[in-house]
């Protein structure tokens, strides 16, 4: 058997570089490129390889250790998660950056490989620059963080074990079930030290992604379930679009006459106008889910990790309400006390829908029952949209607008603050990967830097980063990237001065508001109770080298978008909007530690409110 001589880095390169995945027979090259920012731990390592022997890997340089693997995480998502980036980064601080990011990409079951620089695994320099020295456990570096947010990780000290560690990073990256972020910390010495690698090593492989069913016992189970239920409500999730179930979806809805909500990962697959679809479901739910939800025998739910947002905290549902949870993860199966139903989507549909078939299985729904409440909400839709305000420009407003103005193939891309609630309940979605939000993990700053990864991903579409004020001043870095790149994005950069989604929230519950505004601090007072912080954001994107306009009311928005889409590089709409005119309530619940003891009589009764929510809400 032949060897090639090649350093650590060196080889764990040629090794990506020949790695594919095979989904229904269409076989994709699964690394894209590395996304990188050099420090003295992986500059004349990882970074000698890339800039000699990166074969057909490219090379990205980002602004930000967590921009850039959050742009990794958002290419991955907008891919179907069968194309990745990987992340290189220094040691310390510069792979400290990254954590946040790789809690992200796990919530949200995306793959991210990360190769963060590590501590000299000789320890001759020791202690080298920005090395953490743990007294306790001379083994603990900084990339031992990385374990509580990494579904796989390992720390390669020795230039051999590279071969069997990558072997598993790849199990886990093409995994459907198990995938999430994959961390690889790499001892700057290990990266340039050699090893005769067998050759057969760097030979093509391919990663097949089964359809998985389940067995036929459980499938017969699910289907005696379903046709004992007169009521079924499907809440569809994130891995009906990763199995590109959208098709089956719709086709077996109509088949049986069952509505379909969605989770804000689900979003988009059903078309809106689509006579089953009932809307988001949840905190940020529309009115025709939620009530249904109330009355529904037998929850379906389909690729959905039933997070709080969806079940209302688990509030959303009738008591005496069934679940079946169909999903490739065992985890998310067995939720809820549910019947699990281990299995892809699209192929598990598919055996569900003709066993119920030969059942002539029929939903038991009012003839125009459906369509009655989709009728009341859509006009709860328009009327938002359509909301003009005296005092100021109307969040929804906005929104509708920029609704009714972005072609069908645009794709938008949000995660955080009140921005993810108002589109969840009220964007008009058309196609399922036009609507890009990140939500398990609400994490701000993705906005930017996950429009620059879509962008990457789809270089024919038009994609809009939609942020507040606050995600954006959290984490802009990638806008430059996507400069540098020619990847043009648009941000609308909603302006309400502060974090006006947990503003609203802790008045909700009692709080006169505390800490959340941008206002310069009274000197009388000591509090953030003066004017408003006068930040021109419109200018700061200008002197970053992005065109930008700025709009305070609905005609100014119009000529903003248009003028916008006409730019050839990324350009910034700032938008300044009302605070507190998102959207809030109908038939949803939030649970959130609210103070049982407290000066304020305000606090207390919130208290006692949520603490009567809290009974008629499931236990588990």
């Amino acid at each position: 058997m032949g060897t090639i001589r090649l350093t650590m880095a060196q080889a764990l390169l040629k090794f990506l570089d020949q790695q594919y995945v095979s989904f229904d027979g269409e076989e994709t090259k699964f690394v894209t490129g590395v996304m990188g920012i050099f420090g003295h731990g992986n500059v004349t390592g990882i970074g000698e390889a890339l800039e000699r022997s990166a074969g057909s890997l490219s090379f990205i340089q980002g602004k930000n250790e967590q921009g850039m693997a959050h742009a990794a995480t958002a290419y991955a998502k907008q891919n179907n998660r069968r194309q990745i980036y990987a992340c290189t980064t220094s040691i310390g601080p510069g792979a400290l950056n990254m954590v946040t990011a790789a809690g992200t990409a796990t919530v949200n079951r995306i793959p991210l490989l990360l190769l963060p620089g590590d501590n000299f695994a000789s320890r001759q320099p020791d202690p080298v620059l920005q090395q953490l020295e743990a007294e306790h456990d001379y083994t603990i570096s900084a990339t031992d963080c990385f374990k509580p947010v990494s579904k796989f990780w390992d720390r390669i000290v020795r230039p051999e074990q590279l071969m069997s560690s990558v072997t598993n990073a790849m199990r886990v990256l093409t995994d459907p079930a198990e995938t999430g972020t994959v961390t690889l910390a790499l001892p700057q010495d290990v990266q340039a030290e050699a090893y005769d690698y067998p050759a057969a090593f760097f030979e093509k492989q391919v990663h097949y992604i089964e359809r998985k069913q389940p067995s036929v016992s459980a499938l017969q189970r699910a289907i005696d379930l379903i046709a004992s239920k007169r009521r079924p409500l499907i809440i569809a999730g994130g891995g009906v679009k990763y199995a590109e179930a959208t098709a089956i979806l719709t086709n077996f809805a109509e088949k049986f006459g069952i509505p379909v909500a969605e989770t804000q990962a689900g979003k988009g697959s059903l078309h809106w106008q689509h006579p089953l679809y009932v809307g988001a479901i949840g905190v940020t739910g529309a009115l025709a889910a939620n009530r249904l939800a109330k009355e529904a025998d037998l929850i379906i739910g389909i690729g959905t990790r039933y997070s709080d947002f969806t079940t209302s905290s688990k509030w959303a549902f009738h008591p005496d309400a069934a679940f079946l949870n169909l999903n490739v993860n065992r985890m998310d199966s067995s939720k809820l006390g549910g019947a699990a139903l281990d299995g892809d989507a699209r192929a598990t549909l598919e055996l569900l829908s003709s066993g119920l078939a030969n059942l002539e299985y029929a939903a038991s729904y009012g003839a125009s029952e459906i369509t009655d409440l989709t009728r009341e909400w859509n006009a709860e839709v328009d009327r938002l949209y359509s909301l003009e305000r005296e005092d100021g420009f109307a969040q929804t407003r906005a929104l509708g607008i920029i609704n009714e103005s972005l072609p069908a193939e645009a794709v938008i891309v949000c995660a955080a603050g009140s921005l993810p609630g108002d589109l969840h309940r009220l964007w008009r979605t058309e196609q399922p990967h036009g609507y890009h939000m990140e939500y398990g993990f609400s994490c701000m700053g993705y906005e930017v830097s996950g429009a620059f990864g879509v962008a990457l991903a789809e270089p024919d579409r038009p994609v809009y980063a939609v942020t507040g004020d606050g995600s954006y001043l959290m984490l802009h870095s990638e806008l430059i990237t996507s400069l540098q790149e020619g990847r043009k994005i648009t941000v609308l950069l909603f302006d309400n001065h502060g974090y006006q989604c947990i503003h609203n929230l802790q008045r909700s519950n009692g709080s006169d508001g505390f800490g959340n505004e941008f206002r310069y601090r009274d000197a009388a007072t000591g509090h953030y109770s003066g004017d408003t912080l006068p930040i021109d954001f419109a200018a700061h994107a200008r002197s970053l080298g992005a065109a930008s306009y700025r709009a305070s009311n609905s005609e100014e928005l119009r000529l903003a978008l248009k003028a916008a889409a006409n730019e050839t590089r990324t350009t910034v709409v700032v938008i300044d909007v009302l605070a507190g005119t998102n959207t809030d309530g109908y038939d949803s619940w939030w649970n959130v530690g609210v103070p049982e003891v407290s000066a304020s009589a305000k606090v207390t009764s919130a208290h006692q409110a949520m603490s009567k929510k809290l009974t008629e809400a499931r236990p588990y």
